[in-house]
């Protein structure tokens, strides 16, 4: 079933065109965009399930690229490429979709997120309650930032630890 979704959505955003005798004849950009509309909107709920059902085959496939993303990010030109993409995309875009996607998505996302925020922050928040730091000195004080500085490294390595790269 996945597979067909992927074909139908290929299908669909490939430009539908019909060769007449030499010419061809091509689909207006206007009715192709409504078709795609309708039949992508009308396909969420199989979505949902197939994406879902996907996880483990997402998270396997995903880890045996980590080879090919790093050569991505590291390629010759990336940081010329990737300039490129953000302004062809551009402000207004960015803009646009904050406003008719982003603004009626945001309560419902930070609903879903509650509980993976509470887990990931858990571990600092515990790392925090448990440094036993020096009184606080008077503004400017050297020994402030010293203050800083323990928990900035016991924030590190907490993160390195959760990484799997050693830390503490």
């Amino acid at each position: 079933m996945k597979a067909r979704i992927i074909q139908i959505l290929t299908l669909m955003l490939m430009l539908p065109i019909m060769p007449i005798m030499g010419a061809l004849k091509v689909k207006s950009i206007d009715a192709s965009t409504i078709k795609w509309a309708e039949r992508a909107r009308g396909a969420s709920a199989e979505y949902a399930v197939e994406a879902e059902a996907a996880a483990t085959v997402w998270e396997t496939n995903t880890k045996k690229a980590a080879d090919t993303y790093g050569m991505a990010i590291s390629a010759a030109g990336i940081k010329t490429r990737f300039e490129r993409g953000v302004a062809r995309a551009g402000a207004a875009k960015y803009a646009r979709k904050i406003t008719s996607v982003g603004a009626g998505r945001f309560a419902t996302g930070v609903d879903a997120a509650t509980t993976d925020y509470k887990s990931g922050a858990e571990p600092y928040y515990a790392v925090l309650s448990a440094l036993n730091l020096p009184s606080r000195k008077p503004r400017g004080d050297p020994a402030n930032i010293a203050r800083v500085e323990m928990g900035n490294k016991a924030l590190h390595a907490k993160r390195l630890a959760l990484l799997g790269a050693g830390g503490g």
